[in-house]
């Protein structure tokens, strides 16, 4: 399953809005280490050091598609090639952010602990999640996934665990001086009405579907999904989509 950097950048906007409310939040102190892991393009790693221009920042992604763009949009900075899953730094950092990176790794039982033990004292791991699991969205993406005449390839295919607000407080609170959660819900309009939320989750939520498909059934699944989507989402007069759009927020402060 690979990443597109420019599919996912079609919704720039869009995208970094959240990274943006996300990291003003992480509280103000001096910052001289600073990493992004899952920068993608670097629109989430331009957001971290432009509030914290004295740090030496890194953006760190799986993707060589994500880190072509984000050198080409960020040539001062360092960008490195990485798992998040297994990254295991020798340093410590005074803020983690992982922007919409998270929900694509398994276990944060043991994941959110272990990067904050990468902190220093004092040191943030800011988090923000998309918390869409039960939206139409993905709810139609599973159904048309188990319906289809490919449902023997991605019938089963489901996205890591995620967890609610009570679930990541707890967890992180006996590691750290002080944790903020919060939830939000962005409603993003859409001008290419239904079109365009299909080409918003092609960039994320629909990767695991599309990639064991072969061309025809990709186009078929797309066509499918369209049609279950544009009766779940209505437009408006204009032919805009109001797409709800709900994450989850961690500031958590070793």
């Amino acid at each position: 399953m690979t990443w597109s950097a420019k599919q996912y950048s079609t919704f720039e906007e869009e995208r970094t809005r959240p990274v943006r409310d996300l990291v003003a939040a992480i509280p103000t102190r001096t910052v001289r280490v600073a990493v992004d892991l899952g920068c993608g393009p670097g629109n989430s790693t331009e957001v971290l050091a432009q509030r914290f221009p004295e740090a030496r920042v890194t953006g760190m992604d799986s993707s060589d598609d994500m880190l072509v763009s984000a050198r080409a949009r960020l040539p001062a900075l360092n960008f490195e090639l990485a798992d998040i899953a297994t990254w295991n730094p020798d340093q410590a950092f005074d803020v983690i952010l992982a922007n919409a990176s998270l929900q694509w790794v398994p276990d944060h039982a043991t994941l959110y602990p272990h990067l904050v033990s990468k902190l220093v004292a004092g040191g943030s791991l800011a988090v923000q999640t998309p918390d869409n699991l039960q939206e139409p969205s993905h709810r139609l993406a599973r159904e048309v996934a188990a319906n289809g005449p490919w449902a023997d390839k991605i019938a089963t295919v489901r996205h890591p665990p995620r967890h609610d607000a009570t679930f990541y407080y707890e967890l992180l609170r006996p590691h750290c001086s002080h944790v903020d959660v919060w939830r939000t819900t962005y409603h993003h309009p859409l001008s290419g009405g239904h079109a365009a939320v299909v080409e918003w989750f092609k960039g994320s939520a629909l990767r695991p579907y599309l990639a064991p498909l072969d061309e025809g059934q990709k186009v078929a699944f797309l066509e499918a999904y369209l049609a279950a989507v544009s009766e779940a989402y209505p437009a408006l007069a204009d032919g805009t989509v109001l797409l709800p759009f709900p994450r989850l927020f961690v500031v958590a402060t070793r």
